[in-house]
């Protein structure tokens, strides 16, 4: 596709009109060479749905290492030979400290992120009151806390954790290379359970792990049809002693195809830059937002250094947005 027929794609589902399947297969297939014809229409898709607002979060590791669960790219698996740090459920108070860092760094949300299938009903009650007991100060919460049912993510909804976040990781045709101890429909199942908890849902994947280009979309697709509120994006950091250690890194360009596919096809929700956004892009990274990026994760990873709030905030005022 040439930039026009982009830009043609770009207003007519601004206009209320998005293409079929097929149109966006087509889309998915671009060479990564041509990519840049895709980004003045994403980026006029952003803007129309998103102005000039930048959403900032970060995370926090409440939880690390140990976990039992065969996933290739992970770092913090028992499976994989790493020097990821390993501690239980932090206390209140490391909590609390992670609450004011976000605050400190003027970032909107904190997602609390434990390692392991999933928290003992234990662990998220105690997750659930430091929580409730840090409502005063302005920070809204996110967590990301395994497989969890019906009755815990009640407990978080009601503590007043609005937001559950569960990556799909891949396709559902990549799924059984990339994770082996649990299944696809383990991941959809508990993002369903979200929904009906009445909680907003944070889904998305990680991309260079071996996927194909008609894989991230049949991955976008799926969360099209799960209606997820917001999408996190991470593009691989190979991680020696995993799996995936020796996977070769994705382009720049093949980062920003990815995102702006997604721009195309999940015109109105939150599209959120995460890990990997300066190893994989370089130079490039700030164009995620040209790429149809409504957001971006700030601070460090779970197991890996990221980026200083402070150069993220200068990034943005400088391109003309408004962190939000």
């Amino acid at each position: 596709m040439d930039t026009r027929k982009c830009m043609d794609l770009a207003e007519a589902i601004i206009d209320g009109n998005p293409p079929d399947d097929a149109t966006y297969g087509e889309l998915a297939r671009m060479p990564e060479r041509y990519v840049l014809n895709m980004l003045a229409g994403s980026d006029a898709i952003r803007k129309h749905f998103f102005g000039s607002t930048v959403h900032l979060c970060c995370i926090l590791n409440a939880k690390s290492g140990k976990c039992g669960e065969d996933c290739a790219f992970c770092a913090q698996s028992v499976h994989a030979r790493t020097d990821a740090p390993v501690y239980p459920l932090m206390a209140m108070e490391q909590i609390r400290q992670g609450a004011k860092y976000a605050k400190a760094n003027r970032i909107p949300r904190l997602s609390v992120v434990t390692s392991g299938g999933r928290l003992s009903a234990k662990e998220v009650a105690r997750l659930a009151g430091a929580a409730a007991g840090l409502a005063h100060m302005d920070v809204r919460f996110c967590a990301s806390l395994g497989t969890l049912g019906a009755t815990d993510l009640a407990v978080l909804q009601r503590a007043g954790i609005n937001r559950y976040h569960h990556n799909l990781e891949t396709a559902a045709s990549h799924f059984g290379k990339i994770c082996l101890s649990h299944a696809y429909a383990d991941r959809v199942k508990t993002i369903m359970a979200a929904k009906q908890a009445g909680m907003r849902v944070c889904a998305g994947g990680i991309f260079g792990i071996g996927e194909t280009d008609a894989q991230v979309l049949e991955l976008g697709m799926a969360l099209r049809r799960l209606d997820v509120d917001a999408i996190p994006v991470n593009f691989l950091i190979p991680v020696p002693g995993t799996r995936l250690a020796r996977i070769p890194r994705i382009s720049a360009l093949r980062c920003l195809k990815i995102i702006a596919l997604l721009r195309y096809l999940l015109f109105d929700k939150e599209i959120i830059v995460c890990g990997g956004r300066t190893a994989n892009l370089g130079e490039y990274h700030s164009m995620v937002f040209q790429a149809g990026a409504s957001g971006i994760m700030t601070g460090n990873y779970l197991t890996a250094p990221g980026r200083d709030p402070l150069d993220d905030h200068t990034m943005i005022r400088e391109l003309g947005f408004i962190a939000a």
